[in-house]
Protein backbone atom coordinates (compact mmCIF):
# COMPACT_ATOMS: atom_id res chain seq x y z
CA UNK A 1 0.00 0.00 0.00
CA UNK A 2 1.37 2.97 -0.67
CA UNK A 3 -0.18 6.92 0.35
CA UNK A 4 -1.33 9.97 -1.93
CA UNK A 5 -2.61 12.95 -0.94
CA UNK A 6 -3.61 16.20 -2.96
CA UNK A 7 -4.72 19.41 -1.46
CA UNK A 8 -4.87 22.77 -2.96
CA UNK A 9 -5.47 26.70 -2.76
CA UNK A 10 -6.15 29.89 -5.03
CA UNK A 11 -3.79 32.30 -4.68
CA UNK A 12 -5.61 36.14 -6.15
CA UNK A 13 -2.74 37.24 -7.45
CA UNK A 14 -0.68 37.24 -10.60
CA UNK A 15 1.00 33.80 -12.55
CA UNK A 16 3.69 34.96 -12.51
CA UNK A 17 4.25 35.96 -8.85
CA UNK A 18 2.89 32.84 -7.38
CA UNK A 19 5.35 30.90 -9.77
CA UNK A 20 8.44 32.93 -8.60
CA UNK A 21 7.60 33.07 -5.09
CA UNK A 22 6.64 29.34 -4.53
CA UNK A 23 9.71 28.28 -6.69
CA UNK A 24 12.42 30.59 -5.03
CA UNK A 25 13.98 27.67 -2.86
CA UNK A 26 16.20 29.83 -0.96
CA UNK A 27 13.37 32.03 0.09
CA UNK A 28 10.90 29.06 1.70
CA UNK A 29 11.87 29.60 5.36
CA UNK A 30 9.99 32.73 4.44
CA UNK A 31 7.35 31.48 2.59
CA UNK A 32 6.69 28.28 4.69
CA UNK A 33 6.53 28.21 8.51
CA UNK A 34 8.06 24.80 8.94
CA UNK A 35 11.10 25.41 7.28
CA UNK A 36 14.19 26.97 8.89
CA UNK A 37 16.80 26.40 5.99
CA UNK A 38 16.70 25.73 2.57
CA UNK A 39 19.73 25.61 0.84
CA UNK A 40 20.64 25.18 -3.15
CA UNK A 41 23.04 22.48 -3.72
CA UNK A 42 23.21 22.36 -7.63
CA UNK A 43 20.86 23.76 -11.01
CA UNK A 44 20.96 22.42 -13.64
CA UNK A 45 18.81 23.75 -16.15
CA UNK A 46 15.17 23.66 -15.17
CA UNK A 47 16.56 21.44 -12.03
CA UNK A 48 17.28 22.39 -8.65
CA UNK A 49 18.55 20.15 -5.85
CA UNK A 50 18.27 21.14 -2.55
CA UNK A 51 18.44 20.81 1.17
CA UNK A 52 15.47 21.66 3.40
CA UNK A 53 15.60 21.73 7.24
CA UNK A 54 12.72 22.06 9.34
CA UNK A 55 12.43 23.20 13.05
CA UNK A 56 12.64 21.15 15.45
CA UNK A 57 9.82 19.28 16.04
CA UNK A 58 7.58 18.55 19.36
CA UNK A 59 10.62 16.16 20.52
CA UNK A 60 13.39 18.30 19.65
CA UNK A 61 14.03 16.47 16.65
CA UNK A 62 15.89 18.20 13.73
CA UNK A 63 14.45 16.76 10.43
CA UNK A 64 16.59 17.23 6.83
CA UNK A 65 16.24 15.71 3.49
CA UNK A 66 18.03 16.46 0.03
CA UNK A 67 15.40 16.94 -3.06
CA UNK A 68 15.24 17.72 -6.55
CA UNK A 69 12.50 19.37 -8.18
CA UNK A 70 12.43 20.20 -11.84
CA UNK A 71 10.10 23.15 -12.96
CA UNK A 72 8.26 23.40 -16.60
CA UNK A 73 6.88 26.67 -16.68
CA UNK A 74 5.22 25.87 -19.99
CA UNK A 75 2.59 23.20 -18.55
CA UNK A 76 2.79 25.05 -14.99
CA UNK A 77 3.97 22.12 -13.20
CA UNK A 78 6.84 21.26 -10.98
CA UNK A 79 7.73 17.78 -10.25
CA UNK A 80 9.99 16.51 -7.17
CA UNK A 81 11.27 13.90 -5.34
CA UNK A 82 13.16 13.12 -2.17
CA UNK A 83 16.57 11.96 -3.10
CA UNK A 84 17.41 11.18 0.80
CA UNK A 85 14.23 9.49 1.85
CA UNK A 86 14.47 9.42 5.06
CA UNK A 87 11.66 7.39 6.72
CA UNK A 88 10.16 7.21 3.59
CA UNK A 89 10.72 4.23 0.34
CA UNK A 90 9.97 7.15 -1.59
CA UNK A 91 8.34 10.74 -1.99
CA UNK A 92 7.08 12.12 -5.42
CA UNK A 93 5.52 15.79 -5.71
CA UNK A 94 3.21 16.98 -8.48
CA UNK A 95 2.91 20.35 -7.70
CA UNK A 96 0.09 21.76 -10.45
CA UNK A 97 -0.86 25.60 -11.26
CA UNK A 98 -4.26 26.73 -12.98
CA UNK A 99 -4.88 30.29 -14.00
CA UNK A 100 -8.53 30.98 -12.72
CA UNK A 101 -11.01 33.76 -12.87
CA UNK A 102 -9.95 34.06 -8.64
CA UNK A 103 -6.52 33.66 -9.26
CA UNK A 104 -4.63 31.01 -9.55
CA UNK A 105 -4.87 27.71 -8.01
CA UNK A 106 -1.69 26.06 -6.73
CA UNK A 107 -2.36 22.19 -6.68
CA UNK A 108 -0.10 19.33 -4.71
CA UNK A 109 -0.02 15.40 -5.51
CA UNK A 110 2.00 13.61 -3.32
CA UNK A 111 2.63 9.89 -3.16
CA UNK A 112 4.78 8.14 -1.12
CA UNK A 113 5.43 5.08 0.51
CA UNK A 114 6.92 4.83 4.11
CA UNK A 115 9.92 2.51 5.22
CA UNK A 116 8.80 -0.50 7.60
CA UNK A 117 10.82 0.78 10.62
CA UNK A 118 9.10 4.75 9.91
CA UNK A 119 7.63 6.23 13.01
CA UNK A 120 4.12 6.70 11.44
CA UNK A 121 2.66 4.23 8.23
CA UNK A 122 1.63 5.17 4.69
CA UNK A 123 -2.08 6.25 6.36
CA UNK A 124 -0.45 8.09 9.35
CA UNK A 125 1.75 10.26 7.25
CA UNK A 126 -1.08 10.71 4.43
CA UNK A 127 -3.19 12.28 8.04
CA UNK A 128 -0.32 14.37 8.96
CA UNK A 129 0.13 15.54 5.49
CA UNK A 130 -3.60 16.23 5.19
CA UNK A 131 -3.13 18.52 8.36
CA UNK A 132 -0.20 20.28 7.40
CA UNK A 133 -0.53 20.90 4.06
CA UNK A 134 -3.80 23.25 4.10
CA UNK A 135 -1.98 25.65 7.06
CA UNK A 136 1.16 26.29 4.47
CA UNK A 137 -1.13 26.52 1.51
CA UNK A 138 -3.10 29.15 3.44
CA UNK A 139 0.18 30.98 4.61
CA UNK A 140 1.58 30.36 1.17
CA UNK A 141 -1.40 32.29 -0.23
CA UNK A 142 -1.66 35.00 2.50
CA UNK A 143 2.03 35.93 1.75
CA UNK A 144 1.70 36.09 -1.62
CA UNK A 145 -1.59 37.84 -1.53
CA UNK A 146 0.09 40.45 0.35
CA UNK A 147 3.24 40.66 -1.87
CA UNK A 148 0.94 41.21 -4.93
CA UNK A 149 -0.69 44.08 -2.79
CA UNK A 150 2.56 45.74 -1.69
CA UNK A 151 4.71 45.42 -5.37
CA UNK A 152 5.09 48.66 -7.56
CA UNK A 153 2.59 48.61 -10.22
Amino acid sequence: MAGHTENEITIAAPLDLVWDMTNDIERWPRLFSEYADAEVLSRDGDTVTFRLTMHPDENGKVWSWVSERTADREKLTVRARRVETGPFEYMNILWKYEETPDGVRMHWTQDFAMKPDAPVDDAGMADIINRNSPVQLALIRDRIEQAATTAPA
